[in-house]
């Protein structure tokens, strides 16, 4: 479990990133509940809750892959893969609304390890089931 760890103490930090960013835009604009019509808050609590949507299904597919003793390379391909999309992936959205580099390449990264994890898992599934029989 050490490798899921690492990235799930980078992931958790760089929540805590954005959930700053939302503080101090609510302090900054007296908001107290929702977005208060501002687009740069709107940009904000999406880009967090993007993140809490994604980051915790990823983190148990990487965590059930690394127990299930997948070679440590590619834990570290998804970890970071993931990492990158989610910091992409939020910085994007919180600078426009609208298309981004960031948002793009960040969510596609971010689908893209999730998918290829529970692909992987699929695979050592079934395999597992040809070879014991």
């Amino acid at each position: 479990m050490r490798i899921t760890g690492l990235y799930a103490a980078l992931l958790a930090l760089w929540v805590m990133g954005l959930i700053a960013r939302v503080s101090l835009l609510r302090n900054r604009h007296k908001i107290g509940l929702g977005d208060g019509g501002l687009p740069a808050m709107v940009r904000a609590v999406r880009a967090h809750a993007n993140a809490i949507e994604t980051i915790p299904l990823a983190l148990v597919l990487l965590l059930v892959l690394e127990l299930d003793q997948t070679q440590p390379w590619l834990l570290h391909a998804f970890g970071i893969m993931l990492l990158v999309g989610r910091v992409l992936h939020g910085l994007g959205l919180s600078g426009a609304s609208g298309y981004s580099f960031g948002r793009s390449v960040g969510m596609a990264l971010t689908v893209l390890s999730i998918v290829g994890m529970a692909v992987l898992l699929l695979w050592q599934f079934v395999l597992l089931r040809v070879l014991v029989g």
